[in-house]
């Protein structure tokens, strides 16, 4: 049963201050004829505690948090990196992996620091022709949560993308770990892909794509 609020409800807040993201989510839902405003505009909301234990929980929290307090549909997104040698980490601490206010930087050093210690490495298939190696097998993951506090429910989806962390940069583009996040099957690293080029294998553009189709039903 579809909810008349996210129906009718030409609004939708993202619930980030980043605005790459919300200029991403904005194309999308431009396609379901939504408009999008960020919560830059409700600086009264403050910053919202995440303390869920997946990236599922934490998408939920934010999204729920918001838009009880502002009555509309609210869309969050919680994404990070899971390293297989480390046991998925750093997880939903992918952005405070090197502490509260840790740079990109910080994060990605001691991402290399971690795998190096544990002697990190894919011996099958180790080295690039750059003279790079490859250390372990890594997934970006995105987890979206719409919630329409007209009737109590989420719409969620997620993405992810497979990759590999090299102990090497290769590209300058992108954010956060992109530039170690070394994709095989490309034979590129995130960061030396497009804008575009991300959108159509990103996690985030995967997990944008299938909730739209779940909204197309949502709002039927």
């Amino acid at each position: 049963m579809s909810s008349d609020l996210l129906a009718k409800q030409r609004l939708v807040v993202i619930a980030t201050k980043n605005e790459g993201k919300v200029k991403e989510f904005a194309e999308a839902l431009a396609k379901l004829g939504k408009e999008v405003t960020s919560l830059r505009e409700y600086p009264e909301i403050g910053d919202i505690v995440e303390d869920g234990e997946s990236f599922a929980a934490n998408a939920r929290i934010k999204a729920k948090t918001a838009g009880d307090l502002l009555g509309v549909p609210v869309l969050a997104d919680d994404s990070g990196l899971c390293v297989a040698a480390l046991g998925g980490e750093p997880g939903i601490y992918s952005a405070r992996f090197a502490g509260e206010g840790a740079s990109d930087s910080d994060n990605n050093a001691k991402l290399l620091r971690e795998l190096e210690a544990r002697g990190a490495a894919l011996p099958d298939e180790s080295a690039l022709a750059d003279g790079s190696r490859m250390l372990s097998r890594a997934q970006f993951v995105c987890a979206l949560a719409l919630y329409d506090p007209g009737a109590g429910r989420f719409i969620e989806a997620e993405g992810a993308v497979d990759g590999v962390i090299t102990d090497k940069p290769h590209g300058d583009g992108g954010f956060g770990y992109d530039p170690f996040f070394y994709l095989p099957q490309l034979g590129l690293g995130m960061a030396e892909l497009s804008k575009s080029e991300k959108n159509e294998i990103s996690h985030r553009g995967e997990a944008i794509r299938a909730l739209l189709v779940k909204l197309i039903t949502a709002v039927e």
